[in-house]
């Protein structure tokens, strides 16, 4: 396939691996890449400039594929080292980099000077158009569906991208929801040029994740999740456990009186303990609605060649024969 994404970022296929936390370490990115999509480190997931540094390192020794890396922008009392992020993607080659979370326009200058495409994840047409305005590449376009924040207009990709494919001169891609081959043809048909997926790619064989969460992922289906942190308007889609449960409950008792520090149990520096120890009910994580068509743990190049196999063939067969 050839598409606006796929000539953008010198990939094959129109895929991209979205960022996610203690996942997108350079085993996953490198798998992706060698598929013929795009894989993403993500950023903040290392800890320092300097880990994120030798990160990309042990990616470059995996893949001679373009990669890129994920950086979130998050406002934070005291905030990470983001010029030294920058300085390490920078210094390190990569030459793809997709933020996320707070407007980047601070960080496109210098990322343009090193020659560096930007595309930005938008959960809204009015934020894509912002993006566009401020000079990025692309964005990364997520319905109510997906996993992680949604943002607080509850929109889903039925209607989010023909109204995109509207508005927008730029390339964009589908993120939320995504997770087979219909979904990709149904995705180019309503003006996206690809497809990002983050929960569907956590379910595979590379994907650097305990083997109870990808066990979770293929038990679960598309009721199984839960939004949290609404009253705090900042929205997450997790999988549902018994710390997510707590979690809504106290949500309910406290109503607008709920504050971060509320809840931190259930959400601060869970991560890890998901994702690398396998504790199911240790917190809340981020997990998109498309849990509920995730039925096998494939190879990323067996997941993405067949996503791009099933979406050829409605195109040429199932749709070219209604006309």
């Amino acid at each position: 396939m050839k598409t606006r994404i796929t000539e953008l970022f010198g990939i094959q296929h129109p895929v991209i691996q979205g960022g996610m936390h203690f996942v997108g370490f350079a085993e996953m990115a490198a798998a992706v890449s060698n598929a013929g999509g795009l894989g993403l480190i993500t950023g903040l997931t290392q800890r320092s400039p300097e880990l994120l540094a030798k990160e990309i390192a042990r990616c470059r020794e995996m893949t001679d594929e373009p990669f890129g890396v994920n950086l979130t922008f998050l406002p934070a009392v005291t905030p990470p080292d983001y010029p030294g992020y920058v300085q390490a993607i920078i210094e390190g080659g990569v030459k793809i980099v997709e933020t996320a979370g707070n407007n980047p326009a601070k960080w496109l200058p210098i990322l343009k000077e090193n020659g560096i495409k930007v595309i930005h994840k938008c959960t809204s047409v009015r934020h894509s158009l912002k993006a566009e305005q401020i000079g990025c590449d692309a964005v990364s376009v997520d319905g109510f569906e997906c996993g992680g924040h949604p943002g607080e207009d509850d929109v889903g990709n039925w209607v989010l991208l023909p109204r995109a494919a509207e508005e927008l001169k730029i390339p964009f891609v589908a993120s939320g929801g995504v997770a087979n081959g219909r979904q990709l043809a149904a995705a180019l048909a309503m003006g996206a040029d690809g497809v990002n997926m983050g929960t569907r790619f956590i379910a595979t064989k590379e994907a650097p994740v305990h083997e109870n969460v990808k066990q979770a992922l293929v038990a679960a289906s598309e009721l199984d999740t839960r939004l949290i942190m609404r009253p705090l308007r900042n929205t997450e889609r997790v999988l549902n456990n018994a710390a997510v449960e707590r979690l809504l409950a106290k949500e309910k008792e406290m109503g607008a009186n709920i504050s971060f520090a509320d809840i931190a149990e259930e959400v601060a520096g869970v991560y890890p303990r998901i994702m690398i120890d396998g504790e199911m009910d240790a917190g809340g994580w981020s997990c998109g609605m498309v849990a509920g068509l995730i039925h096998d743990i494939p190879t990323c190049k067996a997941l993405i060649e067949g996503m791009v196999a099933e979406a050829e063939q409605i195109i040429r067969g199932r749709l070219a024969a209604v006309l």
